[in-house]
């Protein structure tokens, strides 16, 4: 029996988003040494700073950094149940990505994402454009990572097409 995707969508539409909302993600993650090395290996991604331990000692850290596209691609997944599972046509991309302070091995990441605007699509009647903003908080409760994201999103009540 297929999947009625429309029944297991748990993203909200186009009509339910409205800006200046912040929806606080239930889902937090501990970063671990493997997280780390596999997506780092994963990426190509093999420097010292995050997977040479001697190396980072000696960085004006101390200690090695998590690699900083995990700690985006962690956030940026993370909203996904909440906000856009089912519901999203596209990702029209990425804007004003700043990792204002690091993640460490054994910090745990908070997400949290405000709708920053939006507007109906001008060439899908289906759609429309809607602008996020994620931040990642750890532990310490400082920012880790803010980033806009921009979502074509179905609008649950699409006018009637001839």
């Amino acid at each position: 029996m297929p999947a009625n995707y429309k029944e297991l969508a748990t993203g909200k539409y186009y009509e339910e988003l409205e800006p200046g909302v912040v929806y606080k993600h239930a889902i937090t993650r501990t970063v671990t040494e493997t997280d780390n090395l596999m997506f780092s290996a994963l990426t190509h991604n093999m420097a010292w700073l995050h997977l040479d331990e001697e190396y980072a000692k000696t960085q004006m850290f101390g200690q090695r950094l998590v690699n900083s596209n995990f700690t985006l691609s962690l956030v940026a997944g993370v909203q996904v149940m909440d906000l856009t599972l089912g519901t999203t046509l596209a990702n029209m991309g990425y804007s004003d990505v700043k990792f204002p302070n690091p993640v460490f091995i054994g910090d745990t990441i908070y997400t949290e994402t405000e709708v920053v605007s939006k507007r109906l699509s001008k060439s899908r009647p289906n759609a429309g454009l809607v602008e996020f903003e994620t931040r990642g908080v750890n532990q310490r409760d400082e920012i880790v990572v803010v980033l806009k994201r921009t979502g074509l999103m179905l609008l649950k009540n699409p006018p009637e097409t001839t």
